[in-house]
């Protein structure tokens, strides 16, 4: 079906060209004419409706963004909304005739239409063809401008797109899939180009105590964990989306019982034992749009490498390798994150943290590759050097963890980049200053001011 509408796309698309540079007299535009109606009604064999929808700057059709298709069309997506365009339904009764007359009136000048697109169409007798605005909710319409493609910008605006998919979810109601795809594949690519601007962010993020931003958390640094294992884009999109939703399950436990700081009780603390397998069966109602591999990380996360972990299998059988990656980065993230109810540790007693855990909670073989990605500095940390100067980490050297590329900030006219691994006879990491602490006096100098 996908090439199938992918075809439609470039036929209907290439009849438009067509129009355009001939008008409807050349002989050239009825066969163009016949091969994208025929396209189309190829579709429509099988639906009521055809729906074409443009978000952003890309096409989409049902859960599905054609990327690489819109990159070559582009063009012709941004002539389609310049005239108000951004959904057309095709519908199974349509004549040739109206889409004859629909391409006329898209190759039209502005000027030229006088009234509003969908009631111009009513007008000449096109009864079959819809065209208007998508209504989408202004803060998921990611648009691919500048503004957005800045990383602060889009982690924001991704955020706002993820608390309301996750909230769609939390009520049982609909999920755009379309937007909340189109939100996370920019973040992947994102990652790709300049993944130290996205992991600064998650560092300095990962002290909000919000729950949607340790869902972004995770679902952003497994999806650069998995871009680092080689996984292909299509995988790496599918861990995220597993990533975003793994803990739906807890978010309906009370609030009462995550954030509470005395003992659990045993009632207690089998409700939060209950959470992979509800989350599993929420995601279950959403496996036509969301796939089925975030049913089986949501089930599997709590698993553990060494199966020790919950909920109790009934045989003895290897978690998933998403759920593993899931897993390594939910305790990455738990563990930096500055809570009411628990202290926040620094990143060196985070690795040594986990690194106990190597082949009882997690992977050996993953999480030594995890720690060879992240380091044991994040980058975004606030170090105080050995010759008394305060640094923030850059970048990662992954044949040396605890020794990475930082740059000086202050004091300010000493600022210089320094690589710790080629220079540990003259300066070494002294400590880490925490943001919320002894850190905060040195926030504005490597984060813009909100």
């Amino acid at each position: 079906m996908l090439e199938r509408v992918e075809t439609t796309f470039r036929d209907l698309l290439a009849a438009l060209q067509i129009v355009k540079l001939y008008g409807t007299e050349h002989p050239v535009f009825k066969s163009y004419l016949d091969k994208a109606y025929a396209s189309i009604q190829d579709i429509l064999k099988e639906k009521e409706e055809f729906v074409v929808g443009i978000v952003g700057e890309e096409l989409v059709f049902e859960k599905e963004i054609f990327f690489d298709l819109s990159k070559l069309v582009r063009p012709a997506i941004v002539f389609l909304k310049e005239k108000g365009i951004e959904r057309l339904v095709f519908r199974r009764a349509m004549h040739e005739e109206e889409l004859s007359k629909f391409l006329v009136f898209l190759s039209s000048k502005k000027e030229d239409i006088q009234k509003e697109p969908q009631e111009h169409l009513v007008s000449i007798g096109i009864n079959n063809i819809q065209v208007s605005k998508l209504k989408v909710i202004a803060t998921q319409q990611l648009l691919l401008t500048k503004d957005f493609l800045e990383s602060r910008k889009l982690y924001e605006t991704s955020l706002e797109s993820i608390n309301d998919s996750v909230t769609n979810v939390l009520d049982l109601g609909s999920l755009d899939h379309a937007v909340l795809k189109f939100s996370l594949r920019n973040i992947m690519e994102n990652l790709i180009l300049q993944h130290q601007e996205f992991l600064k962010l998650t560092t300095l993020k990962r002290y909000d105590a919000e729950t949607f931003v340790h869902l972004l958390n995770v679902s952003i640094l497994s999806m650069f964990f998995s871009s680092k294992l080689g996984f292909n884009k299509d995988d790496i999109m599918d861990i995220g989306v597993a990533a975003l939703f793994h803990d739906i399950g807890k978010l309906y436990i009370s609030r009462k019982i995550i954030t509470k700081a005395e003992r659990l009780n045993d009632e207690e603390f089998a409700k939060i034992k209950s959470h992979p397998m509800l989350g599993s069966e929420i995601l279950l109602k959403y496996v036509d749009s969301l796939g089925i591999l975030p049913v089986v990380v949501a089930f599997e996360h709590h698993l553990k490498y060494n199966l020790k972990g919950y909920p109790k299998l009934s045989f003895a059988r290897k978690p998933h390798t998403a759920s593993m990656i899931v897993s390594l980065c939910d305790v990455y993230d738990a563990l930096s994150a500055r809570r009411s109810y628990k202290a926040d540790y620094s990143p060196d007693m985070i690795y040594n943290i986990m690194i106990k855990e190597r082949g009882e909670s997690f992977d050996p073989e993953l999480v030594d590759k995890f720690f060879k990605a992240m380091g044991v500095w994040p980058i975004g940390s606030i170090l105080s050097l050995s010759d008394g100067r305060i640094a923030v980490v850059r970048e990662e050297n992954e044949d040396d963890i605890f020794s990475p590329k930082v740059e000086v900030i202050f004091p300010e006219d000493k600022k210089e980049s320094i690589d710790l691994k080629e220079n540990k006879e003259q300066v070494k990491i002294a400590r880490y200053l925490n943001p919320w602490k002894e850190g905060k006096d040195y926030l504005h100098l490597i984060k813009p001011e909100s």
